[in-house]
């Protein structure tokens, strides 16, 4: 299996068939003018640019076709594609730049400044450009190459390296975890197989193809399906699922909730809408509802990680029967393992944990999805795979049926007073507030006992609470030592690309010179 012959199925079945709606930048390409671009830039990758077996590709760029073709290309030619996240600062991409050792930069016109700070700091032998007003250096290369199938096509797949995909540093320094050809395929197969994948879906591309969603979003391509880029804001994505009659998509609780808000959103026509799949953590009961009274379709939870892709699944149905009185609490969990995954919930020494829904351990993952590895770190990939299992960092319980309900990050657990409080409890607790709509739980430094609890929240658009409301509403639902202590208000939370709130942001300035016990 090389994933970069995606493009070249279609090609020879059904040229024509649209393959890209880049909606950014007002453009559209069908399957075969990009399998031949495709083909083009793996050639002039190798033959112009001299690009040897595994030779790193970094891209600094939006969603757009270009990006698109040079994920195949790589996959192609067997070059390893390095996205970079465009909302680091040159300090941090200097870095990744350095760990990767990339051979050629793509960039796109809008990250010029950026790109120019990074060529005084990095020796990278190529760089080329794409998009308005550039240099030409991109199109240039194509125009040149051969638009013949590529001579390293035939050879390349299966277990060769294929993509290093940064993690979104929720709890530290971001780490590349490498992918190879059958990581990624076996991804596709799990969310194949949970979002229930038909040729006639029209996919939409929420997020940024700088992290794990890009393959959610080539999958529908390996079905022959059409994908439409576009860059997050409620209306329009209304506006595109109504026009380009999208049929499935990934968000996060807080894009279906914006949605939701848009003025007049019941003259939308969302009849085109099969099934919405969401991640980044359980979306609350009431939101849950409330989405599927507003979109005509249903829903899924997908939980994974960069490491792992998505490794679990709360079902369609999962969701229609707790809404309907029938294990209602499940809501609260991530589902149960992917159809190529094994998932367990173990203690310390790897043994499994009761399924009583009450013990605690650490999430461990068992699949043929999971990276190979983390690019150049040995020691921190024999911590994280043991014996074939990929342990998560996530703590969990489980119940007899199999169904995971995760309590906190190992990191992010807080203990005050000796006693382990998950934040994610917490904040299901305030989000029963009917004006919450983001929380995020965080431990600060208390003298006397250690850890207080402090809650983060963004309030939906034209609604009010206050710190005792907020503290007041937790307290019905929680233990007395659990509840907030204290409650900041905030217009929006830092986020990962994958939509996982970065707490990591939000609490280390009240830890500055001092060490957390977790």
């Amino acid at each position: 299996m090389n994933i970069g012959n995606i493009p070249s199925k279609w090609a020879s079945l059904d040229p024509t068939r649209p393959a890209v709606v880049d909606v950014p930048n007002d453009r559209r390409i069908n399957y075969g003018e990009l399998d031949e671009r495709v083909r083009r830039l793996a050639n002039g990758l190798t033959d112009d640019l001299k690009l040897a077996r595994e030779a790193r590709v970094a891209i600094l760029s939006t969603n757009c076709i270009e990006f698109l073709e040079i994920y195949y290309a790589c996959a192609r030619a067997g070059f390893i594609a390095q996205p970079l996240n465009w909302r680091l600062g040159v300090p941090e991409l200097v870095r990744i730049l350095a760990d990767g050792e990339p051979t050629v930069v793509v960039s796109g016109t809008e990250f010029r400044e950026q790109r120019d700070a990074l060529r005084e700091q990095c020796k990278v032998p190529h760089w080329l450009e794409y998009g308005a007003d550039s240099d030409g250096s991109y199109e240039a290369l194509l125009a040149h190459a051969s638009d013949a199938e590529p001579a390293a096509s035939a050879e390349v797949g299966n277990d060769d390296p294929v993509l290093i995909l940064y993690t979104g540093g929720t709890t530290g320094e971001s780490k590349g975890a490498l992918h190879t050809h059958k990581s990624i395929y076996q991804g596709m197969l799990n969310q194949t197989v949970a979002e229930r994948i038909i040729a006639t879906d029209v996919y939409m591309l929420t997020g940024q193809m700088f992290h794990i969603p890009i393959a959610l979003a080539m999958n529908y391509m390996a079905h022959g399906c059409p994908l439409v880029l576009i860059n997050f804001d409620a209306k329009l994505a209304l506006e595109v699922i109504q026009r380009e009659r999208v049929s499935a998509f990934l968000g996060i609780t807080t894009m279906l909730n914006w949605m939701m808000a848009v003025d007049d959103f019941e003259s939308y026509d969302l009849s085109s809408l099969r099934n919405i799949q969401y991640g980044g953590g359980p979306m609350p009961a009431t939101v849950v509802k409330a989405a599927l009274e507003a979109f005509p379709c249903t829903l899924i939870q997908g939980y994974g990680q960069t490491e792992g892709m998505t490794m679990c699944f709360l079902s369609q149905e999962d969701h229609f029967d707790a809404v309907n009185g029938n294990h209602p609490e499940r809501l609260n969990s991530c589902g149960r393992e992917g159809f190529v995954t094994s998932v367990r919930v173990v203690d310390e020494t790897g043994e499994p944990v009761p399924k009583d829904g009450n013990s605690t351990g650490e999430i461990v993952v068992q699949s043929d999805a999971n990276m190979v590895g983390y690019w150049r770190r040995p020691e921190l990939t024999a911590q994280t795979i043991r014996d074939g299992w990929m342990w998560t960092g996530d703590i969990a319980t489980w119940d007899e049926d199999g169904y995971i309900f995760i309590v906190d990050r190992s990191k992010d657990m807080i203990i005050s007073g000796g006693e382990n409080i998950y934040s994610t409890q917490v904040e299901a607790a305030i989000h029963k507030h009917e004006a919450v709509l983001e929380a995020a739980v965080i431990g600060v430094p208390d003298e006397e006992w250690g850890e207080a609890v402090k809650a983060v929240v963004v309030l939906k658009p034209g609604m009010t609470a206050t710190q005792q409301e907020i503290i007041d509403c937790a307290r019905e639902h929680l233990a007395s030592y659990q509840k907030p202590r204290s409650v900041d208000f905030v217009d929006s939370l830092p986020k990962a690309p994958t939509g996982k709130i970065l707490k990591r942001e939000l609490r280390d300035p009240y830890w500055k010179n001092q060490d957390r016990n977790v």
